[in-house]
Parts: structure tokens; C-alpha cells; sequence
């Protein structure tokens, strides 16, 4: 797999056809909660989208600045068919890659609920025993350093 930091208004309108089918058609988010001002300037975070072996689309994800030396992972959607097959640790792992790149020593990301256990895995740990819901999901957030 290989993943590329968006460029193109066409690799941003792949990144949001996943998000679509992940977040709005598949788990019931609104439009109006899924996209927001960063998907209008991109130029305020990095999109990464993930491709397989044969250049097709597979994940999504972006990167913002959070907090002083910590990067926000955002958005991270991965096609239902590609799911359980190492994918979206992938998307997770270039997404790291690229914070670190631009300097961040370290991550957050609001998890959902019920992928909690796939980001411990990837040694991302509950900032807070807090669940709160972000667009009627439950999310704890959770962060990781890296050396």
C-alpha cells in the first residue's frame, strides 16, 4: 500500500467520496457534521489518502495541528471491504509518518468506542476515562508519543 499526501482538488474529492461512504452512508453522520472548513481549504492540514497494489482507493485520513508539538488525526475511514486486513493501520502508521515529518512529537485522535481496542493496539492510550459523543457516536480521545 502506499499513501499519498493530497495534492489535486481530484485526490481531496476521493478523500471525501470515502469519508461519505464510511461516515454518512454507512454510520449515519450527517453532511453537515462530516464536512467542515478544513475539507474547504486544505491548505490548513494535510489529507493523506491510501491506495493498495493497484492504485485503488482504500483510506482516508488527515492531519492537523492540535497543540503545541502534538498533531490531530482526523477522519481516518477505510472501505468496508479493505477493513481487517491491515488497512487501516497502514492509513494510521503513513498518518504518523506524516505528523512526524512535520515535526510533531506525538498524536491525538478523537476513537470511536468500539475501535478503541484497534488504536490501543497501535499504542494509543484514553487521554481520559471520558466517553463524549461527536456526531452522536461515542469517542474517547487518545494519544501517543513517539521517540
Amino acid at each position: 500500500m502506499q499513501a499519498i499526501v493530497v495534492k489535486t482538488p481530484d485526490q481531496l474529492a476521493q478523500c471525501l467520496a470515502i469519508r461519505k461512504e464510511v461516515f454518512v452512508l454507512e454510520q449515519g453522520v450527517s453532511p453537515e457534521e462530516e464536512w467542515d472548513s478544513y475539507d474547504a481549504a486544505p491548505d490548513r492540514c494535510l489529507h493523506l489518502l491510501l491506495l493498495d497494489e493497484d492504485g485503488a482507493t482504500v483510506g482516508t485520513g488527515r492531519v492537523k495541528p492540535f497543540e503545541e508539538g502534538m498533531a490531530k488525526l482526523q477522519r481516518i475511514a477505510v472501505r468496508a471491504e479493505r477493513r481487517g486486513r491491515g488497512t487501516g493501520a497502514a492509513l494510521v502508521r503513513a498518518m504518523e509518518q506524516a505528523a512526524r515529518e512535520q515535526g510533531y512529537g506525538g498524536a491525538v485522535l478523537d476513537a470511536q468506542v468500539q475501535a478503541e481496542g484497534f488504536y490501543a493496539k497501535l499504542g494509543y492510550a484514553p487521554v481520559s476515562p471520558d466517553i463524549f459523543l461527536d456526531a452522536g457516536i461515542p469517542h474517547v480521545r487518545m494519544s501517543r508519543t513517539w521517540s
